[in-house]
């Protein structure tokens, strides 16, 4: 099951890859908040229909949840939204860099304190040293 899970991140990596690129370009077109829109409402009606067929869960006891667990939608529509917008000026290789060393700093941080119900990992001098590897090559992409 790890190696699905290694290449199913693999693929989501890709994708999100295609998404900052084919996103880029709407942005240019729509504008970039209209893009962010778009996406997240054709995403709605396309999880909708699969939630009506496929869902197994109880979406209302969302109100049940921890208030902190909902903060994910917010976190999506910036996250598209920065895509949207740094595409454009600094094409996907750079952008997708400069996710992936912001995703690796703060996995790291939420990691060594635990937070968010993560296991703890001690941030060691093995991660800081890729962290500064991702950085160097941002600077080499660039």
């Amino acid at each position: 099951m790890r190696y699905i899970a290694y290449v199913l991140a693999l693929l989501a990596g890709a994708a999100l890859s295609f998404e900052g690129a084919i996103y880029g370009v709407l942005g240019e077109s729509l504008g970039e908040l209209e893009t962010s829109f778009y996406n997240f409402f054709m995403g709605s009606i396309i999880m909708g229909l699969i939630w009506i067929f496929f869902g197994k869960g109880k979406l209302s006891y969302a109100v049940e949840a921890p208030k902190w667990s909902l903060l994910g939608g917010g976190l999506g529509v910036v996250y598209l939204t920065a895509l949207v917008i740094s595409v454009p000026f600094v094409g996907v290789g750079i952008t997708m860099v400069g996710v992936i060393i912001g995703q690796l700093v703060m996995s790291m941080v939420i990691e060594h304190y635990g937070w968010l119900g993560s296991r703890k990992s001690r941030i060691n001098k093995e991660k800081i040293f890729a962290v500064v590897s991702m950085m160097i090559a941002l600077i080499f992409i660039n």
